[in-house]
């Protein structure tokens, strides 16, 4: 079998398929023929540190990507990408279009690289739009080419990263509503028409890579994942481990799917697609994958595979250390300094993040734990620390996330951590990300 993995930039789960009014309609009929998690989270709500956690199957921490690729963090072996782990077992790998666990693309070993050249992480002078559209062309023409052996093929769009592309003719900024929790005023309904427009092209570049995968057959034989790294990049949603950041859309299509056409509520992480592909492919699993595979759940032996999934951020553009643990209803976030004021250089500057400095958020303070009750309260507006009620909640939670910080060797636990010397890391009150005000 070929796996196909198609990636976005900070889609979060606000696509048709998951009831926004996107116009995204090659993804929901993809939904319709594959299964969709409707609870699908990243390990880290950042670029690098997400996509390297679902492609080694370990948390960030365990990797070594505790910030981003092209500011100076790395891989600490590069062996483990499950690019060169699937050359080894058989598959040809090939890349198109962004990658984020590499400084360079030639540093993770894959056996070809379709661009013409290398994705410039950080430099984001061009045609987005034009150029995610070349690369979607580029794959579709690679799949109509013959292949010698199974293949594993990672295209990676950047769109909808920003910044977004004008907005497309047939939406209407006054009729879209800004995405939960931004306040509804004219500037957030025009990024969020932008964003809309950035998600159209990524359905489009979507829609032909499956139309080359119908032509050639290829699709009967082809697991198709379809995801993103994080939340949008707007305020409180990107580099925030609240649903809003760390949700994501995770779409499966394969053949002989027993639960084709249903959306599964079980609760998932990205880091269980490395078993998961292993599984598929029945490759013997690497002794160092911390997730669990989602071939029981598929298979209807099981219903869930996890009791709680984890998230964390440590560097974004600044220092901001936090974890989280998850249950079905349960949540704790917890962060590990005692800088209680927001870090404006890991919100990406916009519109919505101008809005929010020029009426004094950067004024504002930040509680160092947050416990939510999901059930009752899905959009995370109240903290629940203190409330004496749910005090063997808050217990259990704190002892479960320190259990897995010690099993999975963070090095949080034993104070700050230290930035990698070659890194580019932004001071805490450093307005924007793009300022060289660097620690």
């Amino acid at each position: 079998m070929n796996v196909i993995y198609l990636h976005t930039h900070d889609t979060g789960r606000w696509i048709e398929p998951y009831g926004y009014n996107v116009p995204t309609p090659n993804l929901s009929k993809f939904a319709e023929e594959g299964t969709i998690f409707r609870n699908a989270y990243c390990a880290g709500p950042t670029c690098s540190p997400s996509r390297s956690a679902l492609l080694t199957g370990m948390a960030p921490h365990s990797t070594g990507m505790l910030g981003l690729a092209h500011r100076g963090f790395q891989l600490n072996d590069y062996s483990q990408h499950l690019a060169q782990f699937l050359g080894q077992n058989g598959l040809e790998t090939v890349l198109c279009g962004i990658q984020h666990e590499a400084p360079s693309a030639n540093m993770i070993g894959y056996d070809r690289i379709l661009d013409e050249q290398d994705y410039n992480m950080g430099s984001y002078n061009t045609d987005w739009t034009e150029w995610d559209m070349k690369r979607a062309r580029t794959v579709a023409d690679f799949l109509r080419k013959e292949h010698k052996k199974p293949f594993f093929l990672s295209l990676g769009l950047f769109n909808t990263h920003r910044e977004f592309p004008q907005i497309s003719e047939e939406i209407n900024p006054n009729y879209v509503a800004p995405p939960f929790p931004l306040y509804d005023n004219h500037d957030n309904r025009v990024e969020m028409a932008r964003y809309m427009s950035s998600a159209k092209v990524v359905d489009q570049c979507f829609g032909i890579v499956m139309e080359a995968l119908k032509e050639t057959g290829l699709e009967n034989d082809t697991l198709v994942i379809f995801t993103t790294d994080h939340g949008l990049a707007f305020p409180f949603m990107k580099c925030n481990l609240f649903d809003t950041g760390i949700g994501v859309s995770l779409i499966l299509r394969f053949p002989g799917n027993q639960r084709k056409g249903e959306a599964l509520d079980t609760l998932v992480s990205q880091i269980d697609l490395f078993p998961t592909i292993c599984d598929m492919l029945r490759i013997e699993r690497p002794e160092w994958l911390q997730g669990e595979s989602l071939m029981p759940i598929l298979q209807k032996e099981k219903e869930k595979v996890h009791d709680e999934i984890f998230a964390e951020v440590t560097y974004h553009a600044a220092y901001e250390p936090m974890r989280c643990i998850r249950t079905e209803r349960y949540k704790l976030i917890r962060f590990f300094d005692d800088w209680d004021k927001p870090v404006p250089a890991n919100i990406d500057d916009s519109l919505s993040k101008t809005f929010l400095v020029q009426n004094g958020y950067l004024s504002t303070s930040k509680d160092r734990e947050f416990l939510f009750d999901l059930y009752l309260d899905p959009m995370e507006r109240t903290n629940l620390i203190g409330n004496n009620d749910y005090l063997p909640i808050y217990q259990e939670l704190a002892s479960r996330l320190r259990q897995w910080m010690e099993e999975t060797d963070d090095h949080l636990l034993k104070g700050k951590v230290e930035k990698p010397e070659r890194a580019r890391i932004n001071k805490r009150d450093c307005l924007s990300p793009s300022i060289s005000d660097y620690e």
